[in-house]
């Protein structure tokens, strides 16, 4: 029993596994909350511009 435990707690492979994943994890929430940033941003750039083209609109109907 003492051997399985001991080679259990030589054995890095699993750690390992468990950092990459950690890591893979971390850089999908940046990346997640990028995108989401960049979203909102292109939506108010967009709003921005069509309300303009609409006022735009109205004055040269007046």
């Amino acid at each position: 029993m003492s051997k399985i435990f001991a080679r259990f707690v030589k054995e890095e492979s699993g750690a390992t596994a468990i950092e990459y994943g950690l890591i893979a994890a971390l850089i999908s929430v940046a990346l997640i909350a990028g995108a989401s940033t960049l979203g909102n941003n292109l939506n108010n750039t967009f709003q921005n511009i069509s309300n303009k083209m609409s006022n735009a609109a109205t004055k040269a109907g007046q």
